[in-house]
């Protein structure tokens, strides 16, 4: 598998479920911000999401924020959600990753990275040998870097549904 594929795709974070959870034996949970959890560059959350995080919070899965924006974007959006954070993660580098796992103190093949784009959560994700899952963006980015990035995504996203489907 390529380290561009994600294990899973899904449409939003709330589709990840206790069961799925269970399914692929994953113990706690790498959350992105923009895009994953909230809009880029918004402190609101979805209703949804916040009852989702509630859920994961009752059935007691620990879950922190790896952000590659700085720590005055990540900090009150954390807090605001009762979550850890490491900021400025550096992603797709492992650095952000390799905080995340040490504060679960948890196998890395236990921990799902969750977040919206390939070269950065899913690529630093598998680099780091977790489990990743790629959602849908809520919406997605101005900018021509944004577009080519997200046209190129679309390779890989063709894999992981030709690797689906032979299943």
């Amino acid at each position: 598998m390529s380290v561009f594929t994600p294990d899973l795709c899904l449409n939003q974070v709330t589709d990840i479920t206790l069961e799925l959870l269970k399914k692929y034996q994953i113990k706690a949970i790498v959350l992105d911000v923009d895009n994953t959890l909230t809009l880029h560059n918004s402190q609101e959350v979805r209703q949804e999401v916040l009852d989702w995080i509630a859920q994961m919070n009752r059935a007691k899965i620990p879950m922190t924020i790896v952000s590659n924006n700085y720590e005055k974007r990540v900090k009150p959006f954390a807090e605001r959600l009762g979550l850890q954070y490491v900021s400025f993660g550096c992603k797709p580098l492992t650095k952000g990753f390799t905080q995340a796992c040490h504060q679960f103190q948890l196998p890395k093949h236990q921990i799902a990275v969750v977040g919206d784009q390939i070269y950065t959560d899913i690529l630093g994700g598998n680099l780091k040998g977790m489990f990743t899952i790629l959602t849908v963006p809520f919406e997605l980015e101005n900018g021509f870097l944004f577009a080519v990035k997200r046209r190129l995504e679309k390779i890989h996203l063709k894999k992981y549904h030709r690797r689906q489907s032979s299943k």
